[in-house]
């Protein structure tokens, strides 16, 4: 599908707006004079797309700082193309700030997007994230309601430094505070790299999930070509959101909704891409979940199928060896990626520009061939992620491999067992801990009903007595997820989890645990006569919540494999919602 086929443009009297204010009566009388009690004149809306700006901003967001006037800059493009901006506050998501975790809130935000979107006379819609979940949340909420809809990336922050050294978010904090551990650097030493790591606004600069589900938006075609691969500090993000906000006026007129873009075809390749940058785990989980919500049928073995066809083009850190998303930018960026990746590509697939993905790459290139590496040399020539499974993980469970030392990638040890996460943190300081660099970690009850939210707890931190003597990795499992910025020999989104009664439950300490990530497979070396019986005698634990939506996310979230949104927001329930009756 070309440019030729989304150029017609529709009557004004069909946009949804005019629903509210063109009607000649007396509801369409009080939209219209509480407008006016604004201070604005039918001159303002009348016949113009109103475009809904869906802004995640908040004083407790440090990724999106920057949002409160970019929002201005949105705007301006808005009004340049003759649209009407209105802004709507949206549940602003911060990483570091919510607890128990972000993931709990995923789901609430993309409800909020698509009432937002649903309830109000809006004809289209800018959405404004980039803090991890923000932007599968938006996603899945625009994706629900359907109206011509466009993204716009908070960007990644500037490279951090510390004593001349280039600092990434996240892995380098966990790999200083194992320093300190360790007793290698001072208190004062610590203190300049909290106060260096992160310089701007901005979110992670590493290849975390920030930045992995940004540019996995932009490579779905959702976002305008390469705009996820620019620092939030750079001009060209000013430019860039206004740029945004003239699109989706003409996207409204051209009626180009976010079906006609979420295709099969182009999930896939948001999935090629998604290997090629050495990604966060969590990508899997976010793309199941808003491929339902465009009623397509993506899983885990697409994942696994494109890890072992797809190399890893993008030397970012944690899978990377050197180089951030500034560096990344400046070396030609997501475009120059998938300038590479094009013969791996569907260069079909529609965007939001109104051409195709092949289209959209003319021009594209690359500066620098180590930060982007050609298909002959690559990172990895494969192993991105891998999806194992087994008598452990029955639906399946991931590892990075490209993010651990490579011995771990066979591995039989003994198990050593945490049912909760404050019992694992106080054993691990323990310096009389029972454990070997051989020892296999597990962390349960850490799921998307055991977390609650199933947080971000899977780089189970190493003991402190193994650090003290040299140890950097070991494997660990659990049913948790962990930070993109995160790296390791860290199994994870065992499921189902054992808050359910998976088989994660019914470990115990002492038992053999076999990992074989070239065979996909993970097992757990105990008869099934043994775990029948175990399973026989496990009781359930108590429900987290009793009221509330903790209530209501126990009681309807689906488990990673299937993407963990809720079962009544998937496409498959139900008819669609009708439009909003008007009386």
């Amino acid at each position: 599908m070309g440019a030729s086929d989304v150029t017609a443009r529709r009557p004004p009297e069909t946009l949804r707006s005019a629903r509210w204010f063109a009607p000649d009566d007396l509801r369409g009388f009080a939209h219209r004079s509480r407008m006016m009690q604004m201070g604005l004149s039918p001159d303002d809306w009348a016949g113009r797309p109103v475009v809904a700006i869906l802004n995640t901003w908040s004083d407790l967001n440090a990724c999106h700082a920057h949002f409160k006037h970019r929002v201005e800059d949105v705007k301006r493009g808005v009004l340049q193309a003759g649209g009407y901006p209105v802004e709507l506050p949206a549940l602003s998501l911060s990483e570091t700030n919510v607890k128990p975790t972000t993931m709990l809130y995923r789901n609430m935000l993309a409800m909020e997007a698509e009432e937002l979107i649903r309830s109000h006379p809006v004809d289209g819609v800018v959405l404004m994230g980039g803090c991890d979940k923000t932007t599968p949340a938006l996603l899945l909420g625009a994706t629900s309601a359907n109206v011509p809809a466009i993204f716009v990336p908070a960007g990644p922050m500037l490279r951090g430094n510390w004593k001349g050294k280039v600092l990434g978010s996240g892995s380098d904090a966990w790999k200083y505070w194992d320093e300190r551990r360790a007793g290698t650097i001072s208190d004062a030493d610590w203190l300049a790299v909290e106060g260096g790591i992160a310089r701007s606004y901005g979110t992670c600069m590493t290849m975390g999930t920030a930045s992995t589900m940004t540019a996995l938006v932009d490579a779905l075609g959702m976002t305008l070509p390469g705009a996820s691969s620019i620092p939030a500090a750079d001009a060209n993000h000013i430019r860039m959101a206004s740029a945004a906000g003239r699109r989706i006026v003409e996207m409204v007129w051209e009626d180009l909704t976010p079906d006609r873009i979420q295709t099969r075809p182009a999930f896939l390749n948001a999935i090629t891409v998604a290997m090629a940058l050495g990604c966060s785990t969590n990508a899997i989980i976010h793309l199941i979940a808003m491929a339902r919500r465009a009623g397509v049928e993506i899983g885990l073995d697409d994942f696994d199928r494109a890890s072992r066809e797809v190399p890893v083009l993008a030397n970012i850190r944690p899978s990377g060896e050197r180089w951030l998303m500034e560096d990344f930018f400046y070396a030609g960026g997501l475009r120059g990626l998938l300038s590479r990746l094009s013969p791996l590509l569907d260069l079909s697939c529609l965007s939001v520009t109104g051409r195709t993905l092949g289209e959209n790459l003319e021009g594209a290139e690359v500066y620098d061939d180590d930060v982007i590496r050609p298909l002959a040399d690559p990172v990895y020539a494969e192993g991105a992620l891998a999806v194992l499974r087994g008598n452990l993980a029955p639906e399946g469970c991931v590892i990075k491999p490209s993010a651990c030392e490579q011995r771990f990638l066979r591995h039989s040890g003994p198990a050593l067992v945490f049912d909760d996460y404050p019992s694992m943190k106080a054993a691990v300081d323990d310096e009389s801990l029972d454990v070997t660099a051989d020892h296999v970690m597990i962390l349960r009850n850490a799921g998307p009903q055991g977390g609650p939210g199933m947080p971000e707890w899977g780089m189970l931190p190493i003991p402190t007595k193994l650090v003290k003597k040299g140890v950097r990795d070991m494997v660990r499992i659990s049913d948790a997820r962990m930070s993109g910025t995160s790296y390791g020999a860290c199994i994870l989104h065992v499921s189902p989890e054992s808050f359910v009664g998976g088989p994660l439950a019914l470990v115990r300490t002492g038992d053999v645990v076999t990992i074989d990530v070239p065979a996909r497979s993970i097992r757990l070396e105990v008869s099934d006569a043994e775990l029948d019986a175990r399973r026989a005698a496990w009781t359930p634990p108590p429900a987290r919540y009793e009221r509330g939506y903790g209530w209501v996310f126990s009681r309807h979230v689906r488990q990673a494999h299937e993407g963990c949104d809720f079962d009544f927001l998937e496409t498959s329930f139900g008819r669609p919602v009708d439009e909003p009756v008007i009386y």
